[in-house]
């Protein structure tokens, strides 16, 4: 039994899921060198502007080529960033958590209409929220991640109860009535992981390894209770200093902080390799429990951003872009892609002072050059066309700077 999960179930005895081909026809080259020095310069001076020693990167255009590249260092002073070095993944759990949710729809375990109540008792006030709901991030229910947060800082090598987390979320006051709008909550997913345990007859970790690791051949993701294994890409925190702003010159190592502070919204380790497979089968559908209508009810995903930035099942939707971006103590994640060619941008920036805005629009930068890149010998590039350019969002980058840039 792990810390996080409830392990009821047999998981280990199931049988090996069939491996899935995503079916994107990938041309096996690189992309050409004058795109990849523009990609590299945007991605340094998102590194500048936010503090972060290091940076990994993967664009895959299936029609041109694909650039993987780890910049930097990993921490200050440390070594060259290799780009299979792991790393928390943060809020791409998210779609993970709801991938699971839909693989046990299809199996008629669950319903996307169950409540909360249906599975779990413990949570009277909460008991009226769909499973949807918390999939959605339409649950209303405040996060947790800034309550904790000096905790964590304190003691990183703490291993959390996920209960404990929904606790923290739950004993603040709702942000809006269930199904109502959305509203990003950690808290949310959390719960919705702990009615997935209790269902599925499995831990979370298993419940991963089958319906989403194992199907696509993830062989270097995982769900830890630690910090997780592998090459580890180091992460760090900016903190305040003496003049109460952001002490660039000294970021905290938190490295060491255990996924488990992440839980089911963001505790899966991963590599950029393994996350550009990962968003490219969820933006074609690739696997079987892949509904449309996971996307069919988007709601705006601020206010403040145009009316093409939505939300819906666990992802964002940006133009053709599906996905996920987020935060968790050390990192910065975003992975996208898009759901006719399958083209997909996977970056991580290893600081997370700043606003996690910053990786989103560096990956939609990425992508919008991506979505030029010339046909490599024997293709055709599509007629693709996305709602921003890299020029026009370098002032939203710009307004997330912690450190300069």
């Amino acid at each position: 039994m792990t810390a996080l999960g409830l392990a009821i179930g047999l998981g280990a005895c199931a049988p090996q899921p069939e491996r899935i081909d995503i079916g994107v026809d990938q041309v096996d080259g690189a992309l050409p060198a004058d795109l990849t020095e523009q990609m590299q310069s945007l991605t340094e001076t998102a590194m500048t502007s936010i503090g972060a020693s290091g940076a990994i990167v993967s664009v895959s255009v299936p029609w041109s080529g694909e650039w993987v590249a780890g910049l930097g260092t990993s921490g200050p002073g440390g070594p060259e960033v290799d780009p299979s070095m792991t790393f928390k993944s943060a809020n791409v759990t998210r779609a993970m958590t709801c991938d699971l949710l839909y693989a046990l729809v299809e199996k008629g375990t669950v319903g996307l209409d169950d409540t909360v109540g249906d599975w779990l008792d413990s949570y009277p006030g909460q008991a009226g929220i769909t499973l949807g709901d918390l999939c959605d991030s339409t649950s209303g229910l405040a996060g947790y991640l800034g309550r904790v947060f000096p905790r964590v800082i304190a003691a990183p090598e703490r291993v959390w109860n996920p209960r404990e987390l929904v606790a923290y979320g739950i004993a603040q006051r709702a942000t809006a009535a269930p199904g109502a709008e959305f509203r990003d909550s950690d808290t949310g997913y959390v719960l919705l992981g702990l009615v997935l345990e209790r269902a599925g007859g499995e831990s979370l970790s298993d419940l991963y390894n089958e319906y989403v690791f194992e199907p696509l051949g993830m062989s270097s993701s995982a769900y830890p209770t630690g910090a997780g294994g592998g090459d580890r890409l180091k992460g760090a925190y900016i903190a305040n200093g003496k003049d109460r702003k952001p002490d660039c010159s000294a970021p905290i190592d938190v490295t060491e902080v255990t996924s488990s502070v992440g839980a089911a919204s963001g505790g899966v380790v991963s590599t950029v390799g393994d996350l550009s497979t990962y968003v490219r089968a969820l933006a074609v559908g690739a696997r079987s429990y892949d509904a449309d209508t996971r996307y069919a009810d988007p709601r705006p995903a601020n206010s403040e951003q145009p009316a093409w930035f939505t939300a819906d099942g666990g992802t964002y939707q940006a133009g053709s872009l599906v996905g996920q971006f987020g935060s968790l103590p050390g990192y910065m994640v975003a992975a996208f892609a898009d759901r006719t060619t399958g083209m997909s941008v996977v970056v991580v920036l290893n600081e997370s002072r700043a606003s996690s805005n910053a990786v989103r629009v560096l990956a939609w930068q990425l992508a919008a050059l991506a979505s030029k890149a010339p046909a490599a010998d024997g293709r055709t590039a599509p007629e693709m066309g996305l709602p921003w350019t890299a020029e026009s969002l370098a002032p939203e980058l710009a307004r997330y700077a912690t450190c300069g840039g």
